[in-house]
């Protein structure tokens, strides 16, 4: 089953899922700057903008590299919680951990500093069906 693209949904859901892209940020511990980065903003960006879409102003439907990055986000966040389901806790712990695969890199420093190819690498290694897909 695929996740509906922001464009298909309606201004509400789209509020809704923009919210929600945001706490997990907030709760995977990424700063301000990083959140901004694994966004895909330029490193200019007024971080103001953060609260807005915290707020509920949803995400730039136009903005084709940022919703690519969300649908990533939103798979990669899936992928965790059926990898951790009797412990969320784990999930920030694994994000924030070194990582051999990653060349000794802790997965968000991946995301942050490997932009959408970070992000992908990141979702493939979780999820088998999107590595399996996108092979």
């Amino acid at each position: 089953m695929s996740t509906p693209k922001m464009h298909e949904m309606t201004l509400t859901d789209q509020a809704e899922l923009t919210r929600a892209v945001m706490h997990m940020l907030d709760v995977w511990g990424l700063r301000d700057e990083d959140q901004l980065a694994v966004l895909g903003f330029p490193p200019d960006t007024p971080k103001q903008v953060l609260r807005r879409y915290r707020q509920g102003t949803p995400f730039p439907t136009d903005n084709l590299d940022l919703m690519e990055r969300v649908e990533h986000l939103v798979g990669i966040a899936e992928a965790l919680r059926t990898t951790f389901p009797r412990d969320p806790a784990m999930t920030v712990v694994w994000l924030q951990r070194a990582n051999r695969r990653f060349g000794g890199r802790a997965p968000l420093a991946v995301m942050i500093d490997d932009g959408l190819d970070g992000l992908i690498a990141i979702r493939a290694h979780l999820d088998c069906i999107f590595a399996w897909q996108s092979a």
